[in-house]
């Protein structure tokens, strides 16, 4: 999951081999394998605010079956397991991808703000690894380059209707995205361009990231 993330240029909250394996035995994980046994994805539960709050958490798919649906079909998997163990529980996810947006829509999960989040410390404490960790510490939180998603029992459109919806708005969404990542961006590429003497390349990994 680690080196996924690095792959990609983005973060995820490092859990340790003994915190998946503790999962595993709990029965909150899903994996998937293949009729010979190859592993093929992964996904689990992690609970949050003393169970308010559930996330479905280190969706990984292994290279050689990626774009082939098996994503979706974990997170659907991973979504009514958490139904099923926590039914009045607010699920919950964090994501710069438009491709998992997408599937949580499908699911009837609806863009929110920060605020609408868990807020137990352990879980933000998480965030610590993602290489976008002083950008969500600059806005107290309430703001970085994931985009929020929720889906709560208590109060939520029909998955045919948060999946329409991002049929319809998927390149406004795109379009949002990129200007949101630019103007928390910003800042600390004209950090990095005065901290270089004034040059007209900054060097940090903002810059790489971005570009």
């Amino acid at each position: 999951m680690e080196a996924s993330a690095a792959a990609r240029g983005t973060g995820i909250a490092k859990r340790s081999p003994d915190y998946i394996e503790q999962k595993i035995d709990e029965g909150k994980a899903v994996i998937a394998i293949t009729d010979q046994n190859e592993w093929v994805g992964f996904c689990y539960i992690e609970t949050w605010g003393h169970g308010e709050y559930v996330a479905n958490s280190g969706l990984i798919v292994a290279p050689a079956f990626r774009k082939s649906g098996v994503a979706k079909t974990i997170k659907k998997k991973i979504f009514n397991l958490s139904r099923q163990k926590y039914p009045e529980a607010k699920i919950f996810g964090l994501t710069t991808g438009l491709a998992v947006m997408k599937i949580n829509s499908d699911l009837g999960y609806e863009p929110v703000t920060y605020s609408e989040l868990t807020q137990d410390e352990d879980f933000w404490a998480g965030c610590k690894s993602c290489v976008n960790y002083e950008i969500l510490m600059s806005k107290d939180r309430k703001n970085c380059m994931c985009t929020a998603m929720l889906y709560d029992p208590k109060d939520h459109y029909e998955p045919e209707e948060t999946k329409e919806f991002f049929l319809n708005k998927s390149k406004v969404l795109e379009r949002l995205q990129r200007i949101k990542q630019w103007k928390l961006l910003r800042p600390f590429l004209k950090k990095d361009k005065e901290g270089n003497g004034g040059g007209s390349k900054p060097k940090s990994f903002f810059h790489y990231f971005f570009h």
